[in-house]
């Protein structure tokens, strides 16, 4: 008997040896298993999606076109505008100071040449291509010349809210033709893809509810990979940031890097609140940065009180867009000045004590006017306030998607003039592999519209370290 049981033993205890091993190493494994966002599948045309038939997935050139009757509308509609007074000595901290919107409605009437800027427009090769039931615009830019030795590599460059594609026009000959204009250490030359975001611009508005950041990160890979990409870098602020953020979480093994000028990360969180009581007397403890801190204090006049004094919109947005669209979308020195208000003081804080909102020190009238065309001739304003309901209000603290790290190379470009800054332990928390974080300067929201060189060195700057990984 005692032989029979040393028997069974010899063969048990190696089987429960295997048996425990092997879901040690099953646990072991899915610890360190990467958690991605699933990409999954979605229809945002009119009505339901058809049930026979593949989808038209022809690469259509595209043309921005304009008419007398356009201009004519709009010049009507300038004409009958009309204003209130503004109180006195209030500069921009009721909001568009009407005094200044005269002058610009003025110009806008008066001097700037809409066919002309359709024309700057044009300089770059537009397209439209259908994914998911909707029409997708995008500007699709090749460098004219490859130095010998140097790689082309493809870059996304997406937007954000109330901005445009036309954004990228200053950056885009800094990164497709480096070596002309004076960045000539680069090692590699970008061909850009710039789309407008759904609902913006030339890209049709979704016609069904729902449609958020990750169905926008889906979509955005399904082009990149219907023009024949398989690997490619990401760049984004604003929307933009949190729409490749999703794409780095939804197919890591596509994205070469990531390159932001804005993190999404909310305050919430016990070890947060206490490294901000902390960090304001012994910030090496909590890995603050002398930066950081002069970025971040006063904490509540910076972080809360100036938040909830620019972020008045976000709530309308996020809540009925359509009530607050339908006026700006009437009206446009009502769009100008909802829009315009942002490139002042999202521009820099400090120009919300200026008659004219500083906006004319960091832009031209021309520059900025052509903005707001692309919203009034596409008539997308309310759609592009939509995005934020349909984002905000399944994840009020756009936190859900922040449990899934990102783990493909990052870079981020900490602009000081930023709505909120995040240094970057706190970054560290959802980007797994940062590899360049730089102190701009310079600049504010709009990076890559006021700061291009500025965006244009870091984004190279950051794609060498990836490519020498």
């Amino acid at each position: 008997r005692s032989f029979e049981y040393s028997q069974k033993n010899a063969v048990l205890i190696p089987v429960a040896a295997l048996g425990i091993g092997g879901i040690l190493l099953y646990w072991l494994r899915s610890r360190h298993k990467i958690k991605t966002i699933e990409m999954g599948d979605g229809w945002w045309g009119s009505g339901e999606r058809p049930l026979k038939g593949k989808e038209d997935e022809s690469i259509r050139p595209f043309k921005i076109e304009t008419s007398d009757k356009e201009i004519e509308d709009l010049h009507r509609r300038l004409e009958q505008a009309r204003y209130a007074q503004p109180l006195e000595g209030a500069a921009f901290d009721y909001g568009f100071n009407s005094n200044y919107l005269q002058k610009v409605v003025a110009y806008w009437r008066n001097q700037f040449d809409w066919r002309k800027q359709v024309e700057v427009l044009n300089k770059y090769p537009h397209f439209q291509t259908t994914i998911e039931g909707i029409d997708i615009h995008f500007i699709h830019v090749k460098p004219s010349y490859v130095p010998h030795g140097r790689a082309v590599k493809p870059l996304l460059m997406v937007h954000g809210w109330p901005g445009s594609f036309y954004e990228f026009y200053k950056i885009i000959p800094l990164l497709t033709e480096p070596a002309r204009h004076g960045l000539n250490e680069a090692d590699v030359v970008f061909e850009i893809i710039c789309p407008s975001i759904p609902g913006y611009g030339f890209s049709e508005a979704p016609h069904q509810k729902g449609f958020d950041s990750i169905a926008t990160a889906r979509i955005f890979h399904k082009l990149m990979n219907r023009l024949g990409f398989k690997e490619y870098y990401l760049q984004g602020g604003d929307w933009g940031s949190r729409i490749t953020t999703n794409m780095a979480q939804m197919l890591p093994q596509s994205v070469k890097g990531l390159h932001l000028n804005l993190v999404f990360t909310g305050l919430g969180g016990l070890r947060n609140m206490l490294s901000v009581l902390v960090g304001a007397y012994v910030p090496w403890l909590v890995g603050f940065t002398r930066e950081d801190v002069r970025r971040m204090y006063p904490f509540i006049q910076k972080n809360f009180y100036q938040i909830l004094q620019e972020s008045g919109y976000l709530h309308i947005q996020a809540t009925k867009p359509d009530t607050a669209g339908c006026g700006v979308n009437d009206s446009p020195v009502g769009l100008a000045a909802y829009i315009l208000e942002k490139f002042s003081t999202w521009t820099d804080k400090s120009f919300l004590h200026k008659e004219n909102g500083g906006l004319e020190s960091k832009y031209t009238l021309d520059e900025l006017l052509t903005n707001v065309m692309i919203y009034w001739v596409t008539a997308s304003i309310v759609s592009s306030m939509r995005y934020y309901k349909e984002n905000i209000s399944k994840d009020p603290g756009l936190s859900t998607d922040a449990r899934i790290g990102v783990h493909v190379p990052t870079g981020i470009a900490a602009f000081p003039q930023e709505i909120m800054h995040t240094p970057p332990v706190w970054a560290k928390k959802i980007f797994r592999n940062i590899i360049t974080y730089s102190y701009m300067p310079r600049g504010g929201h709009f990076a890559a519209f006021e700061e291009p060189r500025l965006l244009a060195e870091d984004i190279i700057h950051f794609v060498r370290k990836v490519e020498k990984l």
